[in-house]
């Protein structure tokens, strides 16, 4: 049942990033189909990630936030480019995995000197 409810909020997750993402049709539905089977087979490890790096969880919000804010604007007439917030995206993905390494790095060393 977590799975099935776990694999329904990333579903409609994936919805909404596909819409607000792409302009292609056969694009979203990819989308939504790939993340099903994903989440499907990857969702114990997916939670078991977020439970260790709980920032990550912040950081998917943000996305989110990040993808309606630029749906509203499109609906308000205001165009923001796709390309400022892949980038946006792009970047704060490859920050977050930055400090991931780190605090890893970091938990090795102290377990070292214990």
């Amino acid at each position: 049942l977590q799975i099935a409810i776990i694999d329904l909020v990333f579903s409609i997750d994936s919805i909404i990033t596909a819409i607000g993402m792409v302009d292609k049709v056969e694009v979203m539905i990819a989308a939504v189909v790939i993340s099903m089977f994903v989440m499907y087979l990857a969702s114990g490890a997916v939670a078991d990630f977020i439970e260790r790096h709980p920032t990550t969880r912040m950081l998917a919000l943000s996305f989110l936030f990040l993808i309606g804010a630029a749906l509203v604007a499109d609906g308000l007439a205001f165009h923001i480019p796709r390309g400022y917030i892949y980038f946006a995206m792009g970047f704060a993905a490859m920050v977050e995995t930055m400090n991931v390494w780190a605090q890893r790095r970091r938990r090795k060393r102290i377990s070292r000197t214990k």
